[in-house]
């Protein structure tokens, strides 16, 4: 049966309505939408989480309770996936569209840019944040990047990045550890970066925005099929496209009971 959730924690008005999947909230908006909802967190106190949930999040989180947890309590939890798609409309609670973290990313950098708002990018190899940096620069003028660093997820170097941000005083902040390392990185540190009012797990965005990777073309998204030129480009990527097939017998099932 379908649940219908709200964030806690935020005022009415920033409270989108969302579905359950197998226990992990998605809330029902479009990409305007989202984009809107960054821009009143932006004028709320404290830090507002965004994940990029997909079919492979949903499934990470039926084995990882701390997860769980962690999406179930974000501000905000896009549907970046065909998959949640589906099972929306499964479940009889359509979710109005896809939301794409890689498209998201750079409708967030442009409000940055007019709204002035200071951007750090966290994560990915070294060298690729200053590279993503300097295009989102070249394509939003006016754009204040506050700061760039590679580092991991490891808790060993919390403490160094941590004080990196707040000396930045970064209010927008993307971090791309890849899921579900990013997710629990800003969970654990939401009481510990006073200035950002918005983070957000971009898993692989730096490398697309950098051009050291390439995303699908047009088309290909269009059908939804993103993840099959990514297993293409990157057959190491088969082992984690095990989740599909998982995600789906778990949505049929559950919706059949």
């Amino acid at each position: 049966m379908t649940t219908i959730d709200q964030p806690k924690g935020m005022p009415e008005r920033l409270k989108p309505d969302s579905i359950k999947i197998l226990g992990v909230p998605v809330h029902l908006v479009t990409t305007a939408g989202a984009v809107e909802l960054v821009s009143h967190f932006m004028d709320e106190p404290g830090l507002h989480q965004i994940a990029t949930v997909n079919p492979e999040f949903v499934m990470k989180a039926q084995e990882d309770s701390a997860f769980m947890a962690i999406l179930q309590q974000a501000e905000l939890c896009i549907a970046d996936g065909v998959g949640l798609l589906i099972a929306g409309r499964w479940q009889g609670r359509p979710i109005p569209e896809r939301v794409a973290g890689s498209d998201l990313v750079y409708l967030l950098a442009e409000q940055a840019a007019l709204q002035g708002w200071r951007l750090f990018l966290l994560g990915a190899a070294p060298g690729v944040a200053e590279e993503a940096a300097g295009r989102l620069e070249e394509l939003y003028t006016g754009l204040t990047i506050a700061g760039t660093y590679a580092g991991s997820p490891d808790p060993a170097e919390n403490e160094e990045i941590v004080e990196l941000i707040n000396t930045s005083q970064a209010e927008l902040l993307y971090v791309a550890y890849g899921a579900p390392g990013q997710d629990k990185w800003i969970a654990r540190n939401r009481q510990q970066l006073p200035t950002v009012r918005v983070a957000m797990g971009i898993g692989g965005s730096l490398d697309f925005i950098s051009g050291r990777a390439a995303r699908a073309p047009s088309w290909l998204q269009r059908l939804g099929l993103e993840w099959l030129y990514r297993l293409f480009k990157e057959p190491r990527r088969w082992r984690r496209m095990l989740a599909l097939p998982r995600f789906v017998f778990r949505i049929v099932r559950e919706g059949s009971s």
